[in-house]
């Protein structure tokens, strides 16, 4: 089922405790541990994911809810999966529409726009859609298909420019604007009589326009959020009532969680991506070992370059890039070994995470749905697409009665 009304209310407190209790689980990331808190309360489970290849744990990772592991896993599987359940949104048909709407638009891309489209359903026919954070405006078309007008704001002049030109050629009624939408002078873009939608904006951006439009007095507004980490600050600010008086307090690292799900990287990606983490992970056990001192040591994004450097090469110049000075003779094909064996640990003791990699985003989600309920909208939280899709596939429709 969708969720609505009490059921909002009802779910975020059930989530609440959940990721409350269980917080010793989720918030500590094998990746900077070698021996993760809650080891010595699970031994089982931690030796049985520990005893696993690097390929059993990719075969898991996007569903970790089906993994026949020891106790706890099961019951927080089953829990995990009781608390993230959400129906779709009715769907309703476009109808036929130009073949130019899709030009320029990736083929998974416009797929999740059409998805966002067909899910929309208000009472009430919108009059002018806002685009929010809308690069070229290809959602803003397809909703203005039925002849409403169209504002769409983004900050890149570029896009901005390329899209006016392209609503222009379908002679649409549509202006596009210029406009860092966390800027002051945002809120002079929206009005009552605006309905604006926002298909994966980021953090701050997607929260900045909830705040705005219901300020505005906007009578509707859909939107899809992604990327909860990209916040200005260091801790999660919480917009409702409830998640203000949760004792849930959650770091921009905590909020990465919900986006360590990978649908839709390719093979050299997933390939580059495991080469970068079993070298770090070796450079982790290497400056533990010099500096003589047993804590993870934060280290910088590194250009994909640094991959074709050889392995010894590699871990020198990272350890002058972090002043750690390299003594004694190394065993540089053993070190190496050494870090696809840490890899293949980490992701499998990273199923356990997992599992509340969606409990954490419906939190969110929620924490979002009753700040709408406490301006007056009723809300609708529910899937817009397939999972496979894209992770972020939830969407919020709120509309004032």
């Amino acid at each position: 089922m969708i969720l609505t009304g009490p059921a909002l209310r009802e779910r975020f407190d059930a989530l609440d405790g959940f990721l409350l209790a269980h917080q010793h689980l989720w918030r500590p990331k094998p990746f900077t541990y070698r021996v993760l808190p809650w080891e010595t309360e699970h031994p089982e489970l931690a030796i049985w994911l520990r005893s696993r290849s690097l390929e059993q744990a990719e075969a898991e990772h996007n569903h970790p809810e089906r993994l026949s592991a020891p106790a706890p896993f099961p019951e927080l599987a089953r829990r995990a999966t009781e608390l993230t359940h959400i129906g779709e949104l009715r769907a309703h048909e476009l109808g036929p529409l130009p073949d130019r709407l899709s030009v320029d638009v990736p083929g998974r891309k416009w797929q999740q726009i059409a998805a966002f489209a067909g899910r929309l359903q208000f009472q009430r026919q919108p009059s002018h859609w806002l685009d929010w954070c809308a690069g070229k405006g290809h959602l803003g078309r397809l909703l203005a298909q039925g002849g409403q007008r169209l504002t769409c704001l983004e900050y890149d002049p570029q896009l901005v420019e390329t899209g006016q030109r392209m609503s222009e050629r379908l002679s649409l009624e549509a202006r596009h604007l210029q406009q860092d939408v966390l800027a002051a002078d945002a809120s002079e873009r929206l009005h009552a009589e605006h309905t604006p939608v926002a298909l994966h904006a980021c953090g701050d951006l997607h929260v900045r326009l909830l705040r705005l439009a219901s300020a505005a007095g906007c009578a509707q507004l859909a939107v899809a959020p992604c990327c909860y980490n990209r916040i200005a600050g260091e801790h999660y600010r919480p917009l409702s009532a409830p998640a203000l008086a949760s004792r849930l307090q959650l770091s921009k690292d905590d909020l990465r969680l919900p986006l360590s799900e990978t649908v839709t990287a390719g093979q050299r990606q997933r390939r580059q991506r495991d080469r970068s983490m079993a070298r770090r992970l070796a450079f982790d056990l290497l400056q533990r070992q010099q500096r003589g001192v047993d804590e993870y040591l934060q280290t910088p994004s590194l250009p994909l370059s640094w991959l074709d450097k050889d392995f010894p090469t590699y871990c020198r110049d990272l350890a002058d890039l972090k002043s750690v000075t390299l003594t004694g003779a190394i065993d540089w094909p053993t070190l190496e070994a050494a870090g696809w064996q840490r890899l293949a640990q980490v992701r499998n003791l990273e199923l356990i995470r997992s599992l509340f990699r969606r409990p954490l985003e419906i939190w969110l989600l929620l924490d979002r749905a009753l700040f709408l309920e406490e301006q007056g909208y009723r809300v609708r939280l529910g899937a817009f697409c397939a999972h496979q899709l894209t992770p972020r596939n939830l969407l919020l429709v709120a509309e004032k009665p």
